[in-house]
């Protein structure tokens, strides 16, 4: 990945698109070399991956439910010594209703909303990189096309994007290049509009056929 770049990661189910992600969080061991911003991170544990700058929203949200929303904001800046008011506004300014509900509980949350506290969470750290897992996933189409151009808005801001999306075509339209991984290849890979117009990737992500 280049700096400043949205990229897709897609594959069908069980192809290794979330190992990927949580290889290179730290939480499961990676069989080979992951270096971020010029340095080796493959075998650190997660806290120090966090610590080199990058954050990850994982499949299913896991906020803590009950905590308040601040509270669940406050744990994404654990490590941070240095977190100010504007770190909350920030996130704030992304996601409005976050802030209505401060003092709410996360598992009171729609799954949408819960969705928006995920992220908001990961960027308390202030990554320069952020792993999303399949952040539209159960969504209602309204909160999907929301978190969707709150992605778009994240890397608009200076943060780099790595997506794992079910809505294939949704994340090759968002990101600036995509890879195709089958049981943990990448078999494909290029600039995303390529591979959106690519016949074998719409026939097998995209539900079209290849004709």
């Amino acid at each position: 990945m280049e700096e400043g770049e949205i990229v897709a990661l897609l594959g069908a189910k069980g192809a290794g698109k979330s190992t990927t992600l949580r290889a290179i969080s730290g939480l499961v061991p990676a069989k080979g070399s992951i270096r971020f911003a010029g340095e080796e991170i493959s075998g650190r544990a997660p806290h120090e991956v966090v610590a080199a700058g990058v954050g990850q929203v994982p499949e299913g949200r896991r906020i803590f439910a009950q905590m308040s929303v601040r509270e669940n904001l406050e744990m994404g800046a654990y490590q941070r010594r240095d977190v100010s008011e504007a770190d909350f506004t920030r996130v704030y300014e992304l996601f409005p209703v976050l802030r209505e509900r401060e003092r709410q509980e996360g598992g009171a949350l729609s799954g949408g909303e819960q969705q928006m506290l995920a992220i908001g969470r990961a960027l308390m750290a202030r990554p320069r990189l952020l792993l999303l897992d399949e952040p539209s996933l159960g969504l209602a189409p309204l909160y999907v096309a929301r978190i969707l151009a709150i992605i778009k808005e994240i890397r608009e801001a200076g943060t780099t994007v790595l997506l794992v999306e079910q809505n294939a075509a949704a994340a090759l339209r968002l990101a600036d290049r995509g890879y195709v991984l089958e049981t943990g290849s990448v078999v494909m890979a290029g600039p995303a509009a390529a591979l959106l117009a690519d016949a074998r990737v719409r026939a097998a992500y995209l539900g079209q056929g290849a004709a």
